[in-house]
């Protein structure tokens, strides 16, 4: 009985880890990090090993199960060889491709070598620095960094990256420490209508002064999106009932809106996020598809009006969120609707700043990256993010890559967009595609 669980086991344990050698590059297994993806093979070595001392292979359940136990090493030299293939392809992008879609991309990092390359051959326009990026680290160190980066992007006659963080204040503030941990937008809300701006501005002026020593140049907030009610389910992640300010469209326009002058006050741009609002959503998209089903019109009167608001007010970005907006595309999340993005953002709201995606590293549309890649940028998003798991940048822009030679990306699309990435951040943002490929038009995807 006892040597029948034993095999069992192994059988379990050699298939778990055969599953997982394969899969080792996906954004599940990013905790797993480069020491624990090495033990995966070398803990099958030494049973191997051991199979080999015990001469295990005899009879063919034996035999079975010794070639079983070959499969993780076999499997994780498959899934290097494929990632490897990945990141070779990218980085031997022909010049003017790697300008047309590298400034679309903002990337996470654990590597500063490999962003630094990434960075000075033109194949992302921004990084996103977060708490596994600094930890432990002072702030001259966070800052030397940076500026390094900037240097080296400097040296290669490209434009400045953007330089991103997620510091909202509250449970999301992603670099505090080394950064001084501010309260939650929330805070402000109940404070009476006389000071509640002032007091907001001034948390962003605070949080911008403090980025902006880093070289910090982009913060994904304000969230906008309206408080849930109490009884939310799956979620894990997101957490929007203690991120929210306020299930009061005037109260969260108003503290947005003075947030995000606080932050320009300290030249940082702002994010506003989620459109099109995560306070409905009963699903966690970080792993989950999550549908919107509300009308439009009533999205218009009270959640959208804190976006819209803000927007006419300020400079700031909007990020679109992974949520299925099912009156307006139901068989698309919004981040690469282009009835939502070229539809209702830029024809109805007439907005013609920067959209970026929320991380495509996320559950939602992850399993579809390739689809959303391509379709985001036919719909007029201008920056695709790559946060979680940076290395998945690679996987992203050898998409982008394929469907620029396969004709299928719109390119009076990436037109549009130049245009609005150099509006918005200066126009030597890019090279011009009027030099890119030829002068090569795609069709038009609807």
């Amino acid at each position: 009985m006892k040597k029948s669980a034993v095999i069992i086991a192994l059988w379990l344990l050699g298939l778990a880890f055969t599953v997982v050698s394969l899969q080792i590059h996906e954004p599940y297994l990013f905790f797993l990090g480069r020491f624990g993806a090495a033990a995966i093979p070398a803990a099958s070595l030494v049973v191997l090993a051991f199979f080999i001392w015990r001469k295990t292979w005899r009879g063919i359940g034996g035999k079975l199960l010794v070639l079983l136990w070959c499969l993780p090493a076999l499997s994780m030299l498959y899934a290097q060889t494929s990632f490897w293939l990945s990141r070779h392809d990218a980085s031997m992008t022909e010049v003017n491709a790697a300008s047309m879609l590298g400034r679309h991309f903002v990337i996470g990092y654990s590597s500063f070598d490999e962003v630094a390359t990434l960075a000075e051959k033109g194949l992302i326009a921004g990084v996103y620095i977060t708490r596994h990026n600094v930890a432990g680290r002072t702030s001259e160190a966070i800052k030397s960094e940076i500026s390094a980066l900037q240097a080296r992007r400097r040296a290669a006659g490209l434009p400045p990256l953007i330089v991103a963080a997620d510091q909202e204040g509250g449970i999301v503030s992603h670099l505090a420490p080394p950064l001084t941990a501010q309260p939650a937008l929330a805070t402000f809300a109940d404070l009476p209508a006389e000071i509640r701006g002032q007091s907001a501005e001034k948390a962003g002026r605070v949080q911008g002064e403090e980025l902006a020593s880093l070289g910090v140049n982009l913060d994904f907030a304000p969230v906008l999106d309206l408080k849930p009610p109490s009884g939310r389910k799956l979620d894990f992640n997101t957490l929007i009932d203690k991120r929210a300010i306020s299930n009061d469209p005037d109260k969260v326009a108003q503290v947005g809106r003075a947030y995000v002058q606080g932050l320009n006050a300290s030249g940082v741009r702002a994010t506003l996020k989620h459109f099109p609002g995560l306070g409905r959503v009963e699903s966690d998209t970080h792993h989950f598809a999550a549908k919107l089903d509300t009308p439009l019109a009533e999205l218009e009167d009270t959640d959208w009006r804190p976006f819209r608001e803000v927007l006419a007010a300020s400079n700031a970005l909007l990020m679109v969120g992974h949520v299925t907006l099912t009156a307006a595309d139901a068989d698309r999340p919004a981040s690469h609707s282009k009835k939502v993005i070229d539809g209702i953002i830029r024809r109805k709201w007439n907005y013609h700043g920067v959209v970026i995606t929320d991380d495509l590293v996320m559950g939602a549309v992850y399993t579809h990256l390739c689809t959303a890649v391509v379709e985001a940028l036919n719909a007029g998003a201008d920056l695709l993010l790559v946060a979680y798991d940076g290395s998945q940048f690679y996987r992203a822009f050898d998409c982008a890559s394929a469907a620029l030679k396969r004709r299928e990306l719109d390119i009076a699309a990436l037109r549009d967009s130049e245009a609005r990435l150099g509006q918005a951040f200066g126009d030597s943002v890019g090279v011009g595609l009027s030099n890119s490929i030829d002068g090569q038009r795609g069709p038009r995807l609807n």
